[in-house]
């Protein structure tokens, strides 16, 4: 296999969703060499589909030109609890696609990130209980999830 692995990647849904940084690092440490490996990387690891949660659109041309299917829901911090169900729709609409398979990146993994994609596992009826998905993202992405990132996974009735 060619390429070179993205950046803090890591699966949250086996062979279909995934998380990284983003793709050829972020500020002055993008480079478009390293972009060009990671999406071939990408390529060869089956991901279909990009959703940058970037403020810009950012690299989005470069991935549409490579194959990929494309999604931006821009992520302002603070990301309050209430606006987090057009991030979700987008996931939805990504992830409804036939043989999808979703890369979701912002510039880093932050309790951001990590708590909308904790959130996402309750959304999604994979998980039900907030406690079992915030350990569950804890896990996947090696960090602890503070308290930016708790407040963003719902609680189910």
């Amino acid at each position: 296999m060619a390429g070179l692995e993205p950046r803090e990647f890591r699966w949250v849904i086996a062979r279909r969703l995934a998380v990284s940084e983003r793709i050829g690092g972020y500020g002055y440490q993008h480079r478009r060499v390293r972009r060009e490996e990671e999406i071939t990387w990408l390529r060869e690891h089956g991901i279909t589909t990009v959703v940058s949660f970037l403020p810009g659109r950012q690299n989005l041309g470069s991935y549409e030109a490579a194959g990929f299917r494309t999604g931006h829901i821009p992520i302002e911090d603070p990301l309050e609890p209430g606006d987090t169900a057009p991030v979700f729709g987008v996931l939805d609409d990504a992830l409804a696609k036939p043989g999808a398979v979703v890369l979701v990146h912002r510039d880093i993994i932050d309790d951001t990130v990590a708590g909308v994609l904790a959130g996402y596992l309750i959304h999604s009826k994979l998980l039900r209980d907030p406690i079992v998905a915030t350990s569950v993202i804890q896990e996947i992405t090696g960090r602890p999830l503070g308290p930016e990132g708790r407040r963003l996974v719902p609680t189910v009735p």
